[in-house]
């Protein structure tokens, strides 16, 4: 406990400075709370600094950007705590900073380098908007500033504050506005703000409520657009090795459209995956974290045209499990059935993916451009199936075990899209990855065959945030990705330019306004907890394709970017008053 409330009789439970919020039956008590106390006692330093008008270097921080983030700097012990926190998620964004260095650490609960005094320091201000809190840490923080304090009375007070705190937490899910809502990973393990997040000024506060601000700059930096790499200089240029691709496999490199603008973390995976094939660890594994619509699939593509490599994907759900991520058994028979010789392959996978009509017309001989993955997996099925019938007329039944798109790019040296990892429900999946994840290291498949990771194979995992079914990724995939890189939405002349290059349209003064509306919308969805849908890229490519048909922004927006947001209609209505006739009135 922190001085002056290390005294060994304050310690236990007390039956004295209980907080309104304490009608438990069972535990009508309270306690200080160690991390607790330390955040009340620096937050009182620095309140009680400030309002006397004196210099409060090295006391911390604490403000806001805008009506986004709540935002702290917590000194301590040679070092210094950067806190950014959502009031709408519950979700903190920490990392550590030694004195003199401009290296951002990991903030870990569950490491035993962090107690949690800075998270309850950046909620203060959420604290003090409860009447108890509030005027029981004024009479607190007059009370420590006394030459003299009264330590009994303080220690009644720090009771209540401990307990205030404590209840709001805990009890959050009853407790209406009152509750304090935190969302902690059960391991401890903080998400960090990485560098690039600090160089675009992702975290910058744009107000102060006390003390100086010294590591997250006042008001942030530009951020910086989409570095302007021509696809000539890009494509190709960082393949890894002097391999020779098949015709197959070169068909399968994604070819990028003339309108997409290369972003700086795609050329800067590329160059880390291409400057480090001739060290002992070469890099391999990445990590795209962001929002829907925010390009991360798209860079998964870019990044294996930039290799020259083949591109495959796997989509992860909530019931996937490690069998269907490296291979699983499917009916082998030789029996000749009449949509396809039986003694041709069934094809694979990946050249459904590729291109279904094509697959489709190698099974049935009918070539149809409307056909679907769906429709090409049916008549698989059919073909597998009366296969099987007749090799169990004639010799028993046969088994094969069939790659999935990640095992063939491990085996072969492709590039693999993993979307989506944070909707598997069963934590331990991914974790039965990791010796494929290790660079060069092998898996044993249930048919005893150990496949080598080739060196060339690159792995991208894709992962939407703060999604209604995400969890956190496990920590033990997340200390085998080489980069990790959160994606943040583009700025607004760039989100008008790829959305124009991409629909054809060319007036750039409406499409601006409706860049404008969907910005408005995502950010008046993430004030008031609207989370049953999305806003973003793919719904302002929508709007713009349905209003160069309906020539009515108005009404086209009312079926793409209004109805994606949310399906309550409450929700629909206030974002049409607040965000959608800000800009268009009817």
């Amino acid at each position: 406990m922190p001085k002056p409330f290390d005294d060994p009789n304050y310690s236990g439970l007390k039956d004295f400075g209980l907080s309104k919020y304490n009608v438990s039956g069972k535990l009508h008590k309270a306690s200080l709370h160690a991390p607790t106390m330390r955040a009340l006692l620096a937050y009182a330093k620095l309140v009680n600094t400030s309002e006397q008008g004196q210099d409060t270097d090295g006391l911390g921080a604490i403000g806001h950007q805008d009506n986004k983030f709540r935002i702290a700097e917590y000194k301590s012990a040679n070092k210094t705590d950067c806190v950014v926190f959502n009031p709408n998620t519950g979700k903190f964004v920490v990392s550590q900073f030694e004195d003199g260095s401009d290296t951002p650490k990991a903030y870990s609960l569950a490491a035993g380098n962090a107690s949690g005094s800075a998270l309850l320091f950046c909620l203060m201000p959420i604290f003090e908007q409860d009447d108890e809190f509030r005027d029981t840490f004024l009479q607190f923080r007059n009370e420590l500033n006394q030459a003299n304090p009264d330590m009994d009375s303080a220690l009644s007070m720090a009771l209540v504050l401990c307990d205030n705190v404590y209840r709001r937490i805990e009890g959050a899910g009853q407790l209406g506005a009152a509750g304090v809502k935190l969302a902690i990973p059960t391991t401890g393990n903080i998400s960090t703000i990485s560098h690039l997040a600090l160089d675009k000024g992702s975290y910058a506060p744009t107000g102060t409520v006390y003390g100086q601000f010294t590591i997250l700059k006042m008001g942030g930096v530009p951020q910086q657009q989409a570095i302007m790499v021509s696809h000539a200089d890009f494509v190709g240029k960082y393949q890894l090795s002097a391999r020779s691709l098949t015709a197959r496999e070169d068909a399968m490199v994604p070819k990028l459209p003339d309108w997409y603008i290369i972003p700086r973390e795609v050329v800067r995976v590329c160059e880390h995956a291409k400057l480090t094939s001739t060290t002992s660890q070469p890099m391999r594994n990445f990590l795209f974290r962001g929002e829907a619509g925010t390009g991360k699939t798209m860079g998964a593509q870019a990044i294996a045209a930039g290799l020259h490599l083949p591109y495959t994907l796997m989509t992860c759900s909530a019931n996937t499990e490690i069998t269907d991520l490296v291979g699983q058994f499917i009916p082998d028979t030789a029996g000749a059935v009449s949509q396809a010789d039986a003694s041709s392959p069934l094809p694979k996978i990946s050249d459904i993916i590729m291109h279904p009509p094509s697959v489709y017309e190698e099974l049935t001989g009918i070539y149809d451009d409307d056909k679907t993955e769906d429709d090409v997996l049916q008549k698989l099925i059919e073909i597998a199936v009366g296969r099987l019938a007749q090799k169990e007329e004639q010799h028993g039944q046969r088994i094969r075990y069939v790659d999935t798109p990640l095992l063939e790019a491990i085996r072969y040296g492709y590039v693999c899209e993993l979307q989506e990892p944070s909707c598997i429900a069963n934590p331990g999946v991914l974790v039965g990855l990791n010796s494929l994840l290790d660079n060069c290291q092998t898996i044993t498949l249930p048919t005893g065959e150990h496949v080598h990771r080739h060196p060339d194979t690159v792995i991208i995992v894709t992962t939407n945030s703060d999604y209604a079914g995400c969890r956190d990724v496990n920590q033990s995939i997340i200390s085998r990705m080489d980069l990790i890189y959160d994606i943040e939405a583009p700025d607004l002349a760039t989100m008008v330019k790829r959305v124009m290059n991409v629909t054809g349209c060319t007036d750039e003064q409406e499409t601006t306004k409706m860049a404008m509306v969907v910005r408005d919308i995502a950010e008046r969805c993430r004030q008031t907890m609207i989370t049953d849908g999305s806003c973003g890229m793919r719904e302002l490519k929508a709007w713009v394709l349905s209003t160069m048909i309906t020539k009515d922004p108005y009404e086209s927006a009312l079926s793409t970017v209004i109805s994606s947001a949310s399906a309550d209609p409450e929700n629909r209505a206030d974002l049409i008053t607040t965000c959608l006739e800000k800009q268009y009135m009817r």
